[in-house]
């Protein structure tokens, strides 16, 4: 017999239908739902060969913790890259170009306190 897992994603909408609140539970730790100040979800539709995407943040979210979450999931995208391709010169670019970003933000962050 097969098992069946579920997640669940509860999003509340302000007046103006921005997200102000996301919450998430999972059929495995169905205990308690998880709070969250953004998520990125991506599927395949392998039918029409394109990703889809579901992208929100709440106003709660910091320009800091976007650069940090940007960061963290590219280097988890080339983990899965890599667990799945092997291609580990690919994964590498991905790695180094996700460090630099992060760098650059830290940077920007640098010159902005210093000009402000």
């Amino acid at each position: 017999m097969m098992r069946k897992s579920s997640i669940v994603i509860d999003v509340e909408l302000d007046e103006n239908r921005i997200p102000s609140n996301i919450e998430w539970k999972a059929t495995d730790n169905a205990e308690r739902s998880q709070q969250a100040r953004a998520m990125m979800l991506s599927l395949w539709d392998g039918a029409e060969k394109t990703a889809l995407r579901i992208d929100l943040w709440t106003q709660k979210m910091m320009v800091d913790e976007m650069a940090d979450f940007y960061y963290q999931t590219m280097m988890t995208m080339a983990d899965t890259y890599e667990r799945a391709t092997r291609q580990t010169e690919l994964v590498a670019d991905m790695r180094n170009f996700a460090k630099q970003f992060y760098q650059k933000f830290q940077d920007l962050q640098l010159k902005e306190n210093k000009a402000g």
